[in-house]
């Protein structure tokens, strides 16, 4: 199964406690395999692979796959391809909790719907859905069935621990009392400043975690600082309704390597203009948020399900962690179509090891997902250490690159391992964050650009964009954005640097956050943003009382060339003092006179006003130590 016994010994010993892993049901039927007894899990590994969403004779794809053991008790039940109309008479029976009442719901987009019990389904049972679909050639009784999963709970699973950060490792700021936010050093100067800002985040690990952006010269522009243990992973910047958004996830990191949260879209205002949200009973993952169109999001999801995993010398007792794609409707949170890696990839074909404990085994570990004009979806798996492309609707896979299973002959230096973020460019070529690691197998990580000949059914490397000095090797995360002229952003994700190459591989850019710290994607974007919320001011008197020290800050705002300051002894009374330039993020002044309130108004590089902040009344040089630092 394993290509070496120090790969699976070394998993074995590290899954599950180290942060360098991270991002690294059933009942009974007799078409499984494995037994099950009083002592064991359900069987949930298929005998067959041969799964298709597809209902014969129909243009109707279903959810849960028919056949497939992985539905969650909590799932819906999916028709997508025709419209709700044209669904009838739709029954859900189940071998123990017997016929499910429930009604139906259709999608925005006008090309299905769903099925919603009004209850659960039991773990383990057998389920027969029947239903007329109209077809133009006249109604179409159809009937399938699926097996429940098993859940494995994970309420006594820990998170992976968020210790404060050095106080070499962030910067804080007068008007953001208790931000302690990473800091960006730039290391090579930006050659490419069109392909603008630095989109990424920080955790999880040591510091405060939330998502950021950073000029190419490494000065903050925004960070949403999160409370309450959550962390944000995968900022990213996405078309939704016309408009350029940023998205991305905030939940919590389990200890077991993946995510359970929701993904955010965030407008140029940085106002919520959707949250998306799993279905069937999970939760989203961390590892992808795609938009795709006609307002529908694809997101990767977890579910550790128990399983006998005697067939491939695991514990009987076992635990494998199923991974599912899902298709939401953003518009109803409704599932629209669902895939799961057991019902198409053999176990065996993981370079992990199955456990002799119930701990769950993290045997595929999906961690991208790239939808294709046609409607095919490409996805990458950490723990097979391949890319399978998938077939619109069926989910059937239509071919793999990389793995034990390859559909194509790789070529000198394009096998990937333990690799991250599987994109298929608008050429065919594919590209790959290859972390090589952990354990590692390559010497470095590397951004691969990887060409297909299906007529030979041949893959060659077109391009290796790796970090020479130092050599990296990144134990998890990372990934690697193609910019339209040609040129690759790497993101190295466990070592939080961010490097961008010409196409020749020539080095245009490169900067890291603090390395005991992590991100686990970073890009880069010409972002562009005015915040809702008004800029932020903080004024105090210095030492002597004798004269008004004022700083200014608008987070998020990437429009501030300079900064009116305006002052006065009443509040409705402010005369402007002085205009300073905006040095940074956050600016500063003093005026030569005691005021008691003051007011800053952003200006743009033309002089105009953009927003003013509240006025504020200036506060004692005592009262403004006692406010500085803050607290993680």
């Amino acid at each position: 199964m394993n290509r070496s016994g120090y790969i699976v010994l070394l998993i074995a010993a590290i899954a599950g406690v180290s942060v360098a892993v991270l991002f690294a049901g059933c009942g009974s039927s007799g078409g499984r395999a494995g037994g099950a007894d009083s002592a064991s899990s359900p069987s949930c590994l298929p005998a067959s692979l041969e799964h298709s969403a597809a209902l014969p004779e129909t243009n109707v794809d279903v959810s849960p796959e028919p056949e497939t053991d992985t539905a969650n008790p909590d799932t819906q039940i999916s028709f997508l391809g025709t419209s709700a109309a044209n669904i009838r008479e739709v029954s859900a029976a189940g071998s123990k909790s017997g016929e499910h009442e429930g009604h139906m719901s259709g999608y925005s987009q006008g090309d299905g719907a769903s099925f919603i019990p009004d209850k659960p389904f039991a773990a383990g049972e057998r389920v027969l859905v029947r239903a007329v679909i109209d077809e133009p050639s006249g109604a179409k009784p159809v009937s399938f069935a699926f097996h429940v999963d098993t859940p494995y709970s994970t309420a006594h699973v820990t998170e992976f621990p968020n210790p404060q950060a050095a106080p070499a490792d962030y910067q804080s700021f007068a008007t953001l009392p208790g931000v302690q936010a990473p800091i960006l050093t730039v290391t090579v100067p930006d050659r490419d400043p069109a392909a603008g800002d630095i989109l990424t985040t920080n955790g999880p690990g040591p510091g405060q975690y939330g998502p950021l952006i950073y000029t190419p010269q490494g000065r903050l522009v925004w960070f949403e600082k999160l409370s309450g243990g959550e962390a944000a992973e995968d900022l990213n910047e996405q078309t939704y309704e016309g408009q350029r958004d940023l998205t991305w996830w905030k939940g919590r990191v389990l200890s077991l390597g993946f995510g359970q949260g929701e993904d955010v879209v965030m407008n140029s205002h940085y106002q919520t203009v959707a949250t998306v949200r799993g279905g069937n009973g999970l939760r989203a993952d961390l590892h992808d948020f795609q938009i795709g169109p006609r307002d529908t999001a694809y997101i990767t999801a977890f579910n550790p399900i128990r399983c006998n995993l005697v067939s491939v010398k695991g514990a009987r007792d076992g635990t494998i962690t199923d991974t599912a794609v899902q298709e939401i409707d953003m518009k109803t949170g409704l599932v629209r179509w669902e895939w799961h890696s057991l019902d198409h990839v053999a176990a065996e074909e993981s370079e992990t090891e199955a456990p002799s404990t119930a701990t769950p085994w993290d045997w595929f570990h999906i961690n991208s997902i790239d939808p294709e004009p046609d409607g095919n979806i490409f996805i990458s798996a950490r723990s097979t250490w391949a890319g399978y492309q998938l077939e619109a609707g069926t989910g059937k896979i239509l071919w793999r690159l990389g793995g034990l299973k390859s559909s194509f002959k790789m070529g000198p230096g394009t096998e990937t391992a333990w690799q991250h973020d599987g994109r298929i460019l608008a050429d065919g070529e594919v590209t790959f964050f290859d972390d090589g690691s952990n354990p590692p197998i390559h010497s470095q990580s590397r951004g691969v650009r990887i060409k297909l000949d299906f007529q030979t059914h041949e893959a060659r490397l077109a391009a290796v964009y790796a970090h020479a000095s130092p050599p990296l090797l990144s134990a998890s995360q990372g990934n690697m954005q193609t910019l339209a002229d040609g040129s690759s952003v790497v993101g190295y994700g466990g070592l939080p640097e961010i490097s961008e190459y010409s196409e020749d591989g020539a080095l245009l850019f490169d900067a890291h956050e603090p390395f005991d710290m992590a991100f686990y994607r970073a890009f880069r974007y010409a972002w562009s943003a005015r915040p809702a919320d008004p800029p932020a001011v903080l004024a105090s008197l210095n030492d002597t009382g004798e004269e008004t020290i004022v700083h200014a800050s608008w987070n998020g705002a990437t429009e501030v060339a300079s900064w009116r300051v305006l002052a006065g002894k009443q509040a409705g009374s402010l005369a402007v003092q002085t205009t300073m330039p905006a040095s940074g993020f956050e600016s500063s002044t003093t005026l030569p006179k005691r005021y008691s309130y003051i007011a800053v108004q952003a200006l743009d590089s033309k002089g105009q006003a953009l927003a003013t902040s509240p006025t504020v009344k200036v506060i004692s040089y005592a009262a403004s130590l006692a406010s500085a630092g803050g607290s993680q």
